[in-house]
């Protein structure tokens, strides 16, 4: 049995993984549809640096330092005081924006849930559909292998 995680830890990180994998014109669009537009001030200025990749051989053992990645950080405060921040791959200073803002509007449950409606839902959705097409694509490429038994070997 897996231990719990607290509702609003997971939402977060959901929030994060989609923000983190959308497009950048599927992300800039589906914050052009939020219907406020949050004054904030930055803690942190975008920071552009690199981050040290890790990985596993075989998704499971020892990890080693597989490579470096340029990565975008930045930190938001909202007027409530809500502080949001978020870390993106790449030089994108407006991507890494607009999600600690999306970090720090969803500290209030109300805009939660409205970020949600408006941001997270959509861009899921059409994450979702290109995994499935994607899905699609590689099995039409799938080949089954199969062996005779040929005599008396």
């Amino acid at each position: 049995m897996t231990q719990p995680i607290s509702p609003s830890s997971s939402r977060r990180n959901h929030r994060a993984a989609i923000v983190a994998q959308a497009p950048d014109a599927a992300l800039r669009q589906a914050w052009a549809t939020y219907p406020d537009d949050p004054a904030f001030t930055y803690v942190r200025r975008p920071e552009t640096g690199l981050v040290c990749v890790r990985g596993r051989i075989g998704g499971g053992g020892a990890s080693f330092p597989f490579g470096d990645a340029t990565a975008t950080r930045t930190t938001v405060r909202l007027e409530n005081g809500a502080i949001g921040h978020a870390m993106v791959l790449g030089r994108n200073a407006e991507r890494a924006t607009i999600a600690a803002v999306i970090d720090a509007l969803a500290c209030d449950p109300t805009a939660a849930t409205g970020i949600d409606k408006h941001i997270i839902e959509p861009l899921a959705q059409a994450l979702a559909a290109r995994d499935a097409k994607r899905a699609r694509q590689t099995a039409a490429t799938k080949v089954d292998f199969f062996t005779l038994v040929r005599g008396e070997d």
